[in-house]
């Protein structure tokens, strides 16, 4: 893999910050830490909706990361116009988040890349399924697509 020669910024997006961007945040974190690229590339997450601003993720969103020897510490908030400007690459869990992502890019003079989180995903493509009103095995299945495609991620990111 390249060296990443100055500092990339990352957002990951989700609905209400506390399932799935959470999520993607802490296990990307924990892959370009193990590559040791926590120096070069910054993550963050939040939502297209307010729904729980300054609240940490969800707890099963903890114990999955947790399982996974990841720690979760972030506190939720809400995409704002700045973010086009602060961040290189936003990524949406889901096609409704991404065409809110879009709406308000058009209300921005930033040039962050936008694009569908599962466009990386070796699985395929589509929406990053809410696991919010699921079980368990929802919020697993959630790692289990952020764990897959960070890979194909960061390859991309470092192409960028």
């Amino acid at each position: 893999m390249g060296v990443i020669t100055d500092m990339k910024r990352i957002l990951f997006v989700c609905l209400g910050n506390i399932c799935r961007s959470p999520l993607a945040e802490g296990v990307f974190n924990d892959f370009i830490t193990s590559k040791g690229l926590k120096n070069s590339i910054l993550c963050d997450s939040c939502g297209t909706a307010g729904y729980h601003i300054g609240s940490p993720p969800d707890k099963r969103s903890i114990l999955t990361a947790s399982n996974h020897g990841i720690k979760l510490d972030h506190q939720g908030r809400k995409l704002s116009v700045r973010d086009f400007e602060e961040y290189d690459y936003i990524f949406a869990m889901d096609k409704n988040n991404y065409e809110d992502i879009l709406a308000l890019k058009r209300k921005s003079v930033g040039n962050a890349k936008v694009h569908l989180y599962r466009e990386f995903d070796p699985k395929g493509n589509g929406d990053v399924p809410d696991p919010y009103h699921g079980t368990m095995d929802d919020f697993e299945e959630v790692y289990e697509i952020c764990s897959r495609t960070s890979k194909k991620l960061l390859e991309f990111i470092q192409r960028g």
